[in-house]
């Protein structure tokens, strides 16, 4: 039987809302201890690609919760330099296939520094996971389309079931969020024809977020360019007022995801009203677009992207594309 474009994205994006329920109530405070995260200063993420933009994602949630800077750390400062000078430091490492070797070599510059290491992995049998003090697997099962869907969003729970380890009060989050999910199957987008039309007509796309917004901006922007070949740019609120604002005196659709974070409303606001001002087509999606009312924004984040995930799939097919096999790319990724 003949596969139908888009099947597998179609499939794997319906799989995300039953694996986010169950990988956001994991227990993990076995890793937890097995690489005493909860003894560290900071962390640093350590990703390449959706599993990058997953991580940042996290990264502002677990600032805002821990109180404890965490930030993004490239691989190659471990597999084409000589490493870092570490404190009382740990690399949260994110890879779908747990197989880059320069994710496998940050794992192990980063321990020989003396840093602690947790792999957050769909493969736990992995190299990657081999070589860290501990591993936590996302659930999310097989993945068959190119692009990344349902380990995102498997990825994003994970790192939301990290931090209620970490902090057991964020278990109420975790709660919320796979209720919110759930309820979510069935949910579409009001401004699903609109955004695909707005997409398919112009050659690039903003996709501008703040907080965990911004970390779901790189994703979407990435998707877009796997999945439809059009040029999409990921941009924080604050930033993109500077130069890339002149880019919306051509043509230009913009997408901004809004967590419900009430500390970016007004820069969300701000670049909503500038980009309107120059003709932009911009819309603008928020936590009562998606039924996401009262979440964290990671949790906000992650019903964004579910959300979202659809429309750019109908947007590929629309153009004659199957996102399940962007011509150039393949599944597993080799870094050095």
């Amino acid at each position: 039987m003949t596969k139908l474009p888009g099947a597998y994205m179609r499939a794997e994006i319906d799989q995300a809302i039953p694996a986010f329920a169950e990988g956001v109530l994991q227990d993990l405070s076995a890793s937890v201890k097995a690489a005493t995260l909860d003894k560290l200063d900071a962390f640093y993420t350590i990703a390449r690609g959706s599993s990058d933009a997953a991580a940042n994602l996290i990264s502002y949630e677990l600032m805002a919760e821990l109180q404890k800077p965490v930030t993004t750390l490239p691989p190659s400062v471990f597999s084409l330099g000589n490493g870092l000078q570490l404190g009382n430091a740990g690399a949260l490492i994110f890879s779908q296939s747990g197989g880059s070797k320069d994710l496998i070599s940050a794992a192990i510059g980063f321990k020989n520094a003396g840093g602690k290491t947790l792999a957050i992995t769909n493969t736990p049998g992995s190299p990657l996971a081999a070589e860290a003090d501990a591993f936590v697997d996302i659930k999310a099962g097989l993945e068959q389309a190119v692009p990344a869907t349902k380990t995102v969003i498997c990825t994003i729970a994970a790192g939301m079931a990290l931090l209620a380890a970490l902090k057991p009060d964020y278990a109420k989050a975790c709660e919320a969020a796979a209720k919110a999910m759930l309820a979510s199957a069935d949910a579409k987008l009001e401004q699903a024809d609109q955004i695909i039309e707005a997409v398919k007509s112009t050659p690039h796309v903003y996709v501008i977020g703040r907080g965990c917004g911004f970390g779901a901006a790189h994703e979407m922007a990435l998707k877009l360019k796997e999945t439809t070949a059009i040029h999409a740019e990921a941009y924080s609120a604050a930033e993109v007022l500077h130069g890339p604002l002149q880019l919306a005196t051509k043509p230009l659709c913009v997408l901004i995801l809004d967590t419900g974070e009430e500390v970016s409303n007004q820069s969300l606001s701000l670049a909503e009203e500038r980009f309107r001002s120059v003709g932009a087509n911009v819309f603008r999606l928020t936590p009562e677009t998606v039924g996401a009312q009262g979440l964290t924004p990671a949790a906000s984040s992650a019903m964004l992207l579910r959300a979202l995930y659809p429309v750019i799939l109908e947007i590929a097919l629309q153009l004659g594309l199957d996102p399940d096999q962007p011509e150039t790319l393949s599944k597993v990724t080799v870094t050095i």
